[in-house]
């Protein structure tokens, strides 16, 4: 296709929406400000939060920048099933929390980070290898929501990229750092409402200005076999599986879905995370369609960069003011990520690092608060200085997916089977990371028969330990044992030969089948047991009761 004039803001323009928006989420902030901040409050909004809130919460965190830029991408480059294999798993993710979570809750009625109930199964070993998991995700999802505002902003106004960057960092912090928690889950209601109502029109909005289904007819010419497949196997291994994977460790390593988790009430987790399900899938799977359409009508990345497809559909086919709500959309997308973002990462260095390491379970309010605030702000420029490289989005995203993926099954299992131990569960998550680096990196010569094949059955375990976690969730330990036994014979016979030629799903099924053989390896070996009724002694609330938990250093034996 001829390139099509982009249409660019004034700079006067631009940076008026910008101010505008983060402005009116500034005020908005202000109705739930505290002279007297509770620590509790900060960082999980007490526990009580209702259906309303959270579904919209969970909602507009789970639809980030990378919701957007990624799921466009997916479609860009796979075609037909790229935004199905986007949408879909992430969708299906967030009903993959629903029994874990209840489970957490049952055992932590008062836990303000996954990482603080670990501890008080484990130990500050095991807890400090998922806050500093946390912290670097969470990181890098800043950077991810940092560099879209970047990238949206330097293709719809003359500002550079690192315009748009920092005027997100700096807007996002603002109305974050003096509420925490709760300015996060409110801004998010605003935000989702303005997103889906927006959605509805844009996409559809887009479709017709770039040719309708004439144009997306004749473009189907233009696109390969496997493109044009809707269920290719290209797709499905180098898309849909290894983002399947990424999302489920995401479900269970991501700190900003568990302070989610534990501050919605317990009754409300099942409605609030399958109306989140829905609210994603579909408005995912609908921003992933823009993706599509810039590929079948032939349109080339701006500067050739994918993370510019969506502005670039935006600016070339919807005039001005539907721009701005584009704009709006994004902006707010983006900025609901972030500020869970900065939210999770002050939760997690007041819990984790201050209130169970530095203070010894006896935190001083006080100054776990200034600790929160402080996180923000540092969180803040280090995410920035990241975002200036610029670096892909949906490979960040995947990347960091199966980093965590090396900590679901030691996290799950503590909190279900007595006999894991700290040790188990910490070597396991070495393992993993060890392994997953040597097939990323390609450290070792993966087309070896003996090297690709040893690793390919161990991710053959990943694939049936991924299975049978899902299947247990929902169907028990029997059910989940069955699935996940028959899921290993069929995976080591299928993968046999050819997955080392896919490192991505390679490396992420390889941290999960590491972490699951070397975890239960060890706990078999050990002969401890433990009373899972001193997780709810051990954790409790920070504000008001002065008086510190059992001390979780060494677990309960029979």
């Amino acid at each position: 296709m001829e390139d099509v004039p982009l249409f660019q803001f004034s700079t006067t323009v631009i940076v008026s929406i910008l101010v505008l928006f983060y402005g009116l989420t500034f005020y908005m902030s202000t109705f739930v400000g505290k002279k007297k901040e509770n620590v509790d409050g900060y960082m999980v909004s007490s526990g009580e939060v209702g259906f309303g809130i959270s579904a919209a919460s969970m909602t507009a965190t789970w639809i980030w920048a990378a919701s957007f830029y990624g799921a466009a991408i997916s479609g860009y480059n796979y075609g037909l099933s790229g935004p199905m294999h986007y949408g879909f798993w992430g969708a299906l993710m967030i009903l993959f929390i629903i029994p874990f979570g209840l489970r957490f809750r049952e055992l932590a009625p008062h836990a303000h980070t996954l990482a603080e109930v670990i501890h008080a199964r484990h130990g500050p070993g095991s807890q400090m290898i998922l806050a500093v998991s946390n912290l670097l995700g969470s990181l890098i999802s800043l950077m991810v929501n940092f560099t879209a505002a970047g990238a949206l902003v330097s293709v719809l106004s003359p500002l550079p990229f690192e315009a748009g960057v920092l005027i997100a960092g700096v807007g996002v912090l603002s109305y974050t750092i003096w509420s925490g928690f709760r300015a996060s889950i409110l801004t998010d209601f605003a935000q989702v409402v303005a997103m889906m109502g927006i959605a509805v029109v844009i996409i559809p909005w887009v479709f017709l200005n770039a040719g309708g289904t004439a144009a997306m007819t004749e473009g189907l010419s233009r696109i390969t076999a496997e493109q044009a497949n809707f269920w290719s196997r290209e797709a499905i291994l180098e898309q849909g599986a290894p983002f399947f994977v990424a999302v489920l460790a995401y479900a269970i390593g991501n700190q900003t879905i568990a302070q989610r988790l534990f501050a919605v009430r317990k009754d409300l987790i099942k409605s609030t995370f399958v109306t989140a399900t829905v609210g994603y899938g579909a408005i995912v799977i609908g921003l992933g369609m823009l993706g599509l359409m810039a590929l079948l009508i032939g349109m080339q990345p701006y500067q050739g960069d994918l993370n510019n497809l969506i502005p670039q559909m935006a600016s070339a086919y919807l005039p001005p003011v539907a721009i701005g709500l584009f704009l709006v959309l994004v902006i707010g997308s983006l900025s609901s990520t972030a500020d869970s973002d900065l939210s999770a990462l002050s939760a997690i260095m007041m819990t984790d690092v201050y209130g169970k390491n530095i203070a010894k379970g006896r935190p001083n309010p006080r100054k776990m608060l200034l600790v929160g605030r402080i996180t923000m702000i540092v969180a803040t420029v280090i995410g920035l200085i990241l975002a200036s490289f610029s670096l892909n989005i949906l490979v960040m995203l995947v990347f960091v997916g199966a980093l965590w993926g090396a900590i679901v099954f030691p996290v799950i299992v503590s909190c279900y089977w007595k006999r894991v131990t700290n040790a188990a569960f910490i070597w396991s998550v070495v393992a993993a990371l060890a392994l997953f680096c040597v097939v990323r990196f390609e450290w070792l010569p993966l087309n070896n028969p003996l090297v690709g094949g040893f690793f390919e059955v161990v991710a053959a375990v990943g694939g049936g330990v991924v299975l049978g976690l899902m299947t247990f969730g929902f169907f028990g330990r029997i059910a989940g044992m069955i699935v996940g036994g028959l899921g290993v014979i069929f995976f080591i016979w299928y993968f046999h030969g050819f997955l080392h030629d896919y490192t991505v799903l390679l490396g992420s099924l390889t941290a999960y089948g590491a972490s699951s053989i070397v975890c239960v390896v060890l706990s078999l070996m050990a002969r401890e047991e433990f009373d899972f009724d001193l997780i709810g002694e051990r954790v409790t609330l920070f504000h008001g009761d002065t008086e510190s938990a059992p001390d979780a250093a060494a677990p309960a034996k029979s």
